[in-house]
C-alpha cells in the first residue's frame, strides 16, 4: 500500500524534502546539499536522506528553481523569434521604461533573443481578427529554413493581433515542423492570448526559452522516480499556486518560474488558516534572500504581470510575492559615506559566512548572529560546526572597526539594518496595499525566519508570530497543500452596460471546454473538476484593469460590476460609482482537486513542562549586556507548555529566538506562537 507523500523543494543552498505518512499523519524532514549543476541529483539524494522507498510513495510533488535560475544565468539553449514585418524590435524596444529611472547609466538586460535570431515574416491580422494579409508561405518556409541552417531548434511565434485570430501563427508552427526535425514551437496565441504586444510576446520568448530545458529535466527526474519503483505522476509546482503534470511543461514551461518562491507562500496561508488567522503575512527567510507573501481573507493576493528581471513580463497569474536581498548570508558592509548596509550582496553557498570555515571574510546575518550567541556553534542537529572566533573576526573587520563599535554592539546593528529592510518590505506588500499589519498574523519561516520574527513584529506592531514545527521545510510542505491548476483567460472588450449575459455565457462555455480539455489530458476525474469565473474590469479610460470573481446566470455581470466599485476603493483608495466601467478580459481558474493530507491537532499535556538542554549568554536589542538564557530542543516541547522570555529554541533545520517580554506557546499544531506583553494566544 501507498501511504506517504513526498515534497522536494530545491533551492539555491539547501533541497528540502518533507513526509507525510498518510497513516499516522506524522511528519518527517530531510535536507541535503544543493546541486545547482544538476538539481536532480539533490532531490533523488534528498528522497534517500529521507529514507523513503518511492515504491511507498502515493504522491511526489516539486517545487524547481530550473526555471528560474536559467532566466537569471540565461543559460539555455539558442532561441529565434518569427514575428510579424516590422515588429521584430518590440521585445528590445518593452515600454521605454526603466526600473530605476534616476540612474543614467544602469540599462534594462538585453532581452532573451538575440537581434539576429528575430525574423521577420509577411502577414497581417487586424485587431478585430481579420485576416488582412494571409501568411507568405514562401517567406515561411525560408524563415524556418534559415533556422535549420543555423542549428536553432527552439522557436517563438509572435504575430500582431494573433489573440484575435490564431490561424497565421498556427500555419506558421506547422511549416517550422516541417522544415526543422525535432523543432520546439511556442506560439503566442496559445502561450498568452492577450492584447499588448510586448507583454504577449515577452512571455511566449520566456516559455520558449524554457521548452526544452524544464521539458528536459522533468523527464528525467520522472523516469528516475519511475526506475525508484514510483507509479504516479510526478507533480510540478508553478507560479499561481497549483501544479501541472509533465504532460502540458512543454507547452507552459514559464509557468514553473518562481516554482519555489509559491510553494512557501502556500504553506503560510495554510498555517495560518489552521491556527485560526484569515489575515497573514508570510515571511520566507533563507540563506539569500527573504520573500514575503500575504493572505487576506484566507486568500493570497495574486498578480497578472510579474517578472525575473524587469523589462520582460511574465503574465501568467502569479501569487504575488515581494523577495528582498535579505538572508543568513547577506553581507554587512559600509558604503561610501560611511553608512551601515545589509545586502542585497549576499555570501553565497561557497564560500558563504565566515563562521562555515569555507574561506568567507565578510560579516553575515549568520556571523552576527552567532557572535550574539542568538545560534549556537553547531548547526542541522551538529552537522554543521560554525567557527564563532571566524564569525567575532569578520563582524570587527566589516562593522565594528569602521564604524568604532564593539563586536556586540557591531553585530546588533547590522541585524537591525537587516529588519529594517525586512520591515519596510513587509510594509510595501502591506500598507501600501491598503492592510494593516496589526490586523495580520507573522507567519515566519525559512531557516533563519524564526530568528528575527519577533522583532519584526514589535517594530510591524504585529500582535501574534506563527513558527511553523519544520521552519527550514515549510517551502516544501507547501508542494503537499496545491491542486492541479491552469489559468485561461479571453479578451472581452465591451462597456459594462452594454453587455449580453448570453455572450459572456458563451464565452465561458468555451475556456471552460478547453480547461476540461487540459485536465483531461493530465488525469483529472470529472467529479474533481473546479471551475472559477472571473472578470478583470477598469473604469472607461483606465490602463489597468482589476479582477474581481465573477457568477453564473443573468446577474452575474452586474453583481460584478458592484464588487469592483468596493475592490477598487479598497486597493486604490477612490471609487467612482456612477462612472462607465469597461470589461476587459474573461478569467477562469481551472482546479483539479488533489488529495490533502490530514494534520491531525495533538491533544495538550496535562503537565506540560520543558526541559532546558543547557544556557548561554545572549544578546537582545533591548538590552546592552548578555543574559544568561535558556535553551530549549523544540523536540522536547509538549503541546500547551509555555515559555516566558529570553529563550532559545533550536531544531534541525532552524533556531526560534524569544526576546524578554515575549511569551511563547506551543499550540495543537505544533507552532510556536508568540506574543507580546506576555498575553500568550
Amino acid at each position: 500500500m501507498t501511504h506517504l507523500r513526498v515534497a522536494v523543494d530545491v533551492g539555491g543552498t539547501f533541497t528540502d524534502v518533507c513526509v507525510l505518512d498518510e497513516t499516522t499523519s506524522d511528519v518527517s524532514v530531510a535536507k541535503v546539499p544543493s546541486t545547482p549543476a544538476d538539481p536532480m541529483e539533490a532531490v533523488m539524494a534528498g528522497v534517500a536522506a529521507a529514507g523513503v522507498d518511492l515504491r511507498d510513495v502515493a504522491l511526489f510533488s516539486h517545487g524547481t528553481t530550473v526555471a528560474t535560475n536559467a532566466l537569471i544565468t540565461r543559460r539555455f539553449p539558442p532561441v529565434a523569434m518569427v514575428t510579424t514585418r516590422g515588429f521584430r524590435d518590440v521585445i528590445e524596444i518593452r515600454r521605454g521604461t526603466k526600473q530605476d529611472l534616476w540612474d543614467a547609466y544602469k540599462d534594462v538586460a538585453p532581452p532573451y533573443v538575440q537581434r539576429r535570431h528575430r525574423l521577420e515574416v509577411d502577414e497581417r491580422v487586424d485587431y478585430a481578427g481579420r485576416i488582412v494579409t494571409a501568411l507568405d508561405e514562401d517567406g515561411a518556409r525560408a524563415t524556418a529554413r534559415t533556422l535549420r541552417r543555423r542549428g536553432i531548434e527552439t522557436v517563438a511565434v509572435c504575430f500582431v493581433n494573433a489573440y484575435a485570430n490564431d490561424a497565421n501563427e498556427r500555419r506558421m508552427r506547422e511549416i517550422l515542423v516541417e522544415e526543422i526535425p525535432g523543432v520546439t514551437v511556442s506560439t503566442s496565441s496559445e502561450t498568452l492570448p492577450e492584447i499588448f504586444e510586448h507583454e504577449r510576446f515577452s512571455t511566449t520568448v520566456a516559455n520558449a526559452v524554457l521548452a526544452p530545458l524544464v521539458g528536459g529535466y522533468v523527464r528525467r527526474l520522472s523516469d528516475r522516480l519511475r526506475q525508484g519503483g514510483y507509479g504516479g505522476d510526478l507533480l510540478l509546482l508553478h507560479s499561481g499556486g497549483g501544479v501541472m503534470t509533465p504532460r502540458l511543461v512543454d507547452r507552459y514551461a514559464v509557468r514553473l518560474a518562481a516554482s519555489g518562491i509559491a510553494a512557501g507562500a502556500i504553506a503560510a496561508r495554510h498555517i495560518a488558516l489552521l491556527a485560526g488567522h484569515q489575515h497573514a503575512i508570510g515571511l520566507d527567510m533563507g540563506g539569500t534572500s527573504t520573500d514575503i507573501s500575504l493572505v487576506y481573507d484566507g486568500e493570497l493576493r495574486v498578480t497578472r504581470e510579474w517578472f525575473v528581471e524587469y523589462g520582460y513580463p511574465i503574465c501568467f497569474p502569479s501569487i504575488e510575492v515581494l523577495t528582498i536581498g535579505a538572508g543568513g548570508g547577506s553581507l554587512a558592509w559600509i558604503d561610501e559615506a560611511g553608512s551601515l548596509r545589509n545586502g542585497p550582496q549576499s555570501a553565497g553557498a561557497d564560500p558563504g559566512p565566515a563562521c562555515y570555515g569555507r574561506g568567507g571574510t565578510a560579516a553575515t546575518n549568520t556571523d552576527a548572529n552567532v557572535v550574539l550567541g542568538r545560534l549556537s556553534a553547531r548547526l542541522v542537529d551538529g552537522a554543521v560546526p560554525l567557527d564563532a572566533e571566524a564569525a567575532a573576526a569578520a563582524v570587527r573587520r566589516s562593522v565594528a572597526a569602521p564604524l568604532g563599535l564593539d563586536e556586540s554592539a557591531a553585530a546588533r546593528a547590522a541585524l537591525q539594518v537587516a529588519n529594517a529592510n525586512m520591515a519596510d518590505a513587509v510594509r510595501l506588500i502591506s500598507i501600501r496595499r491598503g492592510y494593516d499589519p496589526r490586523e495580520f498574523a507573522l507567519v515566519v519561516f525559512g531557516g533563519a525566519g524564526p530568528l528575527h520574527g519577533a522583532a519584526l513584529a514589535r517594530d510591524l506592531a504585529i500582535p501574534t508570530v506563527i513558527v511553523p514545527p519544520n521552519p527550514g521545510i515549510t517551502s516544501a510542505l507547501g508542494c503537499l497543500l496545491v491542486d492541479i491548476r491552469h489559468d485561461l483567460a479571453a479578451m472581452f472588450l465591451r462597456p459594462a452596460d452594454d453587455v449580453d449575459p448570453a455572450e459572456v455565457e458563451t464565452e465561458f462555455a468555451k475556456l471552460e471546454a478547453e480547461a476540461r480539455e487540459r485536465l483531461a489530458v493530465e488525469g483529472v476525474a470529472v467529479g474533481d473538476i473546479s471551475l472559477q469565473r472571473s472578470l478583470s474590469m477598469r473604469y472607461l479610460g483606465q490602463w489597468r484593469s482589476l479582477d474581481v470573481p465573477c457568477g453564473v446566470g443573468a446577474g452575474a455581470v452586474e453583481a460584478a460590476v458592484a464588487r469592483f466599485h468596493d475592490e477598487h476603493a479598497r486597493e486604490f483608495s477612490y471609487r467612482r460609482d456612477g462612472a462607465a466601467v469597461e470589461l476587459y478580459q474573461l478569467g477562469l481558474r481551472a482546479i483539479g482537486v488533489t488529495p490533502k493530507p490530514t494534520l491531525r491537532p495533538r491533544p495538550t499535556a496535562a503537565r506540560a513542562v520543558a526541559s532546558e538542554a543547557s544556557r548561554r549568554p545572549v544578546y537582545f536589542d533591548e538590552h546592552p549586556a548578555a543574559i544568561e538564557t535558556p535553551v530549549y530542543r523544540r523536540s522536547d516541547l509538549p503541546v500547551g507548555v509555555v515559555l516566558h522570555g529570553p529563550a532559545v529554541i533550536e531544531q534541525l533545520d532552524s533556531t526560534t529566538l524569544v526576546p524578554p517580554d515575549v511569551t511563547a506557546v506551543v499550540d495543537e499544531w505544533l507552532n510556536i506562537r508568540m506574543t507580546f506583553d506576555g498575553e500568550a494566544q
